[in-house]
């Protein structure tokens, strides 16, 4: 994502924060990012792709998940050391709900939260609503109102503002 001067301005201080916490705490994150396991080389890497751009530290199990380590046992530490759990709320993820995959379990830790953020892409909050209504009631972001990079950057810059961890 390339930036003009007044936007990477208002950026800019929210990723040097990003940074500099993820040296004093590697295993911290800012962002969880929560997806159905076929977007992973898809949507789910490119949003992925944007929030790190925009300075975010972001877990996310194509990265973080060893070849060989317990994935659910993984995600559980993800889980714990995220600040905001990010949702891509896809056709995939909504399937996945329904047939109550790793997605799923994800998503019930979440909402046991309040700190997730749906982010509808390729869906609608109405057809969210129909599979979880607990996440559509969540403020969010939709990729039909922003691209998925302008709504990485927002995310990003809020994740930063936060108090630090």
């Amino acid at each position: 994502m390339s930036y003009t001067p007044t936007e990477w301005r208002a950026v800019e201080p929210y990723a040097d924060k990003a940074a500099v916490q993820a040296q004093v705490h590697p295993d911290k994150r800012d962002l969880f990012l929560c997806h159905a396991w076929n977007d992973r080389e898809g949507s789910a890497k490119e949003l992925y792709g944007h929030l790190k751009t925009s300075g975010a530290t972001v877990w996310f199990s194509e990265e973080d998940i060893a070849l060989g380590s317990l994935q659910m046992r993984e995600i559980d530490k993800g889980l714990r050391n995220s600040r905001i759990g990010i949702v891509l709320v896809t056709p995939a993820l909504l399937e996945s709900i329904k047939n109550e995959g790793i997605a799923e379990k994800e998503l019930a830790v979440l909402l046991g939260t309040n700190r997730v953020v749906p982010v509808t892409h390729g869906v609608t909050f109405d057809e969210l609503y129909d599979v979880s209504p607990m996440l559509a009631s969540h403020s969010g972001l939709s990729t039909k109102e922003s691209s998925l990079d302008a709504v990485a950057a927002k995310i990003a810059a809020a994740a930063a503002a936060l108090p630090a961890a």
